[in-house]
């Protein structure tokens, strides 16, 4: 038996690079791919210690991917060998209900990279003819590097996101959360032409760095404004007392969701874009507030095989760029390590590099 070296997650607390079989020749549909970068996220943080309701261990993970082709199956069309490839993580089954409507990303047979089928932290990958059928490899544009293009799927995500709630030339934007998808969500915003964008974080040196790097129009510490005082001057002294238009909460806390609503001007749009915890899932909403301004409250999940094509070209022609925001660099030995920099201040997108 062939073998690679792949990140095997075993169960909650067991993640560790071994020998593993390599992928053979791909079948039809398929498609071999060498990992050159796979983005790790703090999805991949909370496999790593608690598992996920769909994922059957073991498994290869790593679902934010970017590889070079070096073996195409019978019927895989416009993909060559030595061609840089993106891979989309949530595979949507294309053919039911939601699907057929454009609504991949509700899909309710959606299966996923990295979980379903063996991921991206690994020397090599097969892509399934599941993603192909559903046109989920995307060749990498000419100027962009594997690591920017292993950005290309959390950009999708905001990008859904961002097409649900509408986000448009004018808009007075509020991002609340300074991680790697905040900073993309900033000059997401930025790029779709919005007026104002500020950028809020209950981590102030997190929320140090990012603004650093995405230049805001202003940031706030919510550490150091509990009562939300400033925020609340902030946003509204940069929309003339109106309060954001639309304001995402890219990070998972009930309190960011409560003080969405509470901030937003009248008819906003606000995405719940981070999820709540599973064993706490609820948030105190005054229905009135959302009555009486007519706002709207929007979830966002995952992203679709289109959002992954666009988000890559928004990232080819540097209206978002992501090269900066790609902080630490790891080689797949040091998964472990690459993993546990997601939660600390320092680190923005971290790229494992096989």
């Amino acid at each position: 038996m062939t073998t690679m070296r792949g990140a095997m997650f075993r169960g909650p607390g067991d993640l560790a690079v071994e020998d593993v079989p390599r992928p053979g020749d791909p079948g039809p549909g398929e498609v071999l791919l060498r990992m050159r970068a796979t983005a790790a996220c703090g999805t991949d943080a909370k496999i790593m210690r608690h598992g996920h309701p769909r994922l059957e261990p073991p498994m290869v993970i790593g679902h934010e991917l970017a590889g070079e082709v070096v073996a195409v199956g019978s019927g895989v069309e416009g993909v060559a060998v030595g061609d840089g490839a993106q891979v989309i993580a949530a595979v949507p089954c294309g053919e039911c209900w939601y699907c057929r409507h454009d609504r991949m990303t509700v899909c309710p047979n959606q299966t996923s990279m990295g979980y379903q089928y063996p991921g991206g932290f690994a020397e090599f990958m097969m892509v399934p003819a599941a993603v192909t059928r559903v046109d989920g490899l995307n060749i990498i544009p000419a100027g962009v590097t594997h690591a920017e293009a292993a950005v290309t799927e959390p950009l999708a995500c905001a990008l859904n996101a961002q097409e649900l709630v509408g986000v448009t030339e004018g808009d007075d934007v509020l991002v609340m959360g300074a991680g790697p998808i905040g900073c993309l969500h900033v000059r997401l915003a930025r790029a779709a032409g919005a007026a104002s964008v500020v950028l809020a974080d209950i981590n102030g040196r997190r929320l140090e760095r990012s603004a650093g790097l995405v230049a805001p129009d202003a940031s706030v510490d919510l550490s150091a404004d509990p009562d939300g005082e400033v925020l609340a001057d902030t946003v509204r002294g940069l929309s003339d007392g109106r309060g954001p238009s639309v304001i995402i909460t890219a990070a998972p806390a009930a309190a960011a969701q409560e003080q969405a609503i509470a901030l937003a001007a009248p008819q906003g749009r606000i995405s719940f874009f981070g999820g709540l915890p599973k064993d706490d899932p609820f948030i105190r909403c005054d229905s009135n507030i959302v009555h009486y301004r007519e706002l709207m409250l929007m979830g966002a999940n995952g992203s679709s095989p289109a959002h992954n094509r666009r988000a890559l070209g928004l990232i080819a022609s540097d209206a978002v760029p992501v090269a900066d925001l790609i902080t630490h660099r790891f080689g797949l030995e040091d998964i472990v390590d690459a993993i546990a920099a997601i939660g600390e201040g320092d680190a923005i997108k971290v790229v494992v590099e096989p």
